[in-house]
């Protein structure tokens, strides 16, 4: 059969209706245990034989249909499914990390992340650098012998700035480095990091992968299978599983996800426009550069601008917001306002957030599914 299009591998991928009595929507297995029918049964499958389902911490047919979707989606050749953002993003790196070992980030990361990279430096001595990554030269200073993995954000949250995907995978490639890129900001749909050379990529779920603002999950998508299978005792002992009816929810909203992401670009294409023009804004970050087109479809539905003032005066038009929630996250229908210095930011120390171009006069706008001329009207009433 020919290779189909994105938009039908979201509807379509890896569910047969004929095979579940010819149900349209793809079944939900709610259960957290299976019979053997057989004691011998039960033993081989222990064993590894593989032939039936054991325990929903360790598989479950729900689950793992959203897990070779998304798998197909990102181009990868397996992935795991987690029960939030985080628990994919810890057990990524906890299974390529010993105490000891060096991580090279990209200069900004969700503060969650910068909080479990904290954590690994003080429990396991497992040190990390911030690197900007805008060439080879500088990405191989920062590395060190114990360099094991390079993880990035792109675009980084919550300042949109770009890594070339294809220049970190080449220069980790060179001296035998895993690439972990944190996908969440695109979706599968905008942004495909493991066809550009990397060796893993993830997604907080939640996002844009769900949609809706109704489920926390995480998936983490491998190019190779022997990487993935690195990644299953981390997920099994540390018990980071995603529930069956979490994936359900998912499969249903990934069928929307190609119109929604559409819809959810051209708005903030938008929202953008008329915040460059605006007197009150000092400077609006969206990806519409050279390296956007080139390694990303659209600029996605994210954008972070600057007010004059401080935070006093970011947060006054955060309070006058009618329309806009104001609220952490991103993807949802919903359009979403936060103030990252003091909500998604606020564990990382304030010069270590300077560092990373993220101002106390920051807001950052997660551009919502609304008639974009509603968006902007709110936006406009709020900075007058």
């Amino acid at each position: 059969m020919e290779k189909k299009e994105m938009e039908t591998m979201l509807i379509h991928e890896g569910y047969n209706s004929h095979e579940h009595r010819g149900s349209l929507a793809p079944p939900l297995f709610q259960t957290s245990t299976y019979t053997f029918g057989t004691a011998e049964q039960g033993e081989r499958s222990f064993a590894g034989s593989g032939e039936a389902y054991i325990y929903s911490r360790l598989g479950n047919p729900t689950v793992e249909l959203f897990e070779k979707r998304t798998a197909a989606l990102e181009g990868g050749a397996a992935a795991l499914a987690f029960g939030s953002g985080m628990a994919a993003v810890s057990a990524a790196l906890l299974a390529f990390l010993q105490a000891g070992d060096h991580v090279v980030c990209s200069k900004g990361l969700y503060g969650c992340t910068y909080g479990f990279l904290q954590l690994l430096e003080e429990k396991f001595g497992i040190a990390h650098t911030l690197c900007n990554m805008e060439t080879e030269a500088g990405i191989e200073a920062a590395l060190r012998p114990e360099t094991k993995v390079i993880f990035v954000e792109t675009p980084i949250n919550p300042t949109m700035k770009l890594i070339d995907l294809a220049l970190v995978a080449h220069t980790a490639g060179k001296h035998g480095i895993k690439t972990i890129v944190d996908n969440t900001f695109c979706s599968p749909y905008l942004q495909q990091p493991l066809l550009l050379g990397c060796d893993v990529v993830l997604h907080s779920a939640t996002k844009y992968i769900g949609g809706h603002g109704d489920v926390i999950a995480g998936v983490v998508v491998c190019r190779e299978a022997e990487t993935a299978a690195l990644l299953q005792p981390v997920r099994k002992d540390v018990g980071g599983i995603m529930s069956p009816f979490d994936a359900w929810l998912l499969l249903r909203g990934l069928k929307t996800l190609a119109v929604r992401m559409d819809r959810h670009c051209q708005n903030a294409e938008k929202v953008a426009a008329f915040l460059r023009q605006h007197p009150l804004v000092e400077q609006v970050w969206y990806p519409e550069d050279e390296l956007a087109h080139r390694q990303m479809r659209k600029g996605g539905g994210v954008l972070a601008f600057t007010v004059r003032g401080g935070k006093e005066e970011a947060q006054a038009v955060m309070n006058r917001l009618r329309l806009i929630a104001i609220a952490v996250s991103l993807g949802d229908t919903e359009t979403l306002i936060q103030h990252p210095a003091t909500m998604t930011h606020a564990v990382v120390p304030p010069e270590v957030r300077q560092e990373m171009g993220i101002y106390e006069n920051m807001l950052r706008l997660s551009v919502g599914l609304e008639a974009a001329d509603d968006i902007i009207a709110d936006l406009r009433q709020a900075m007058e």
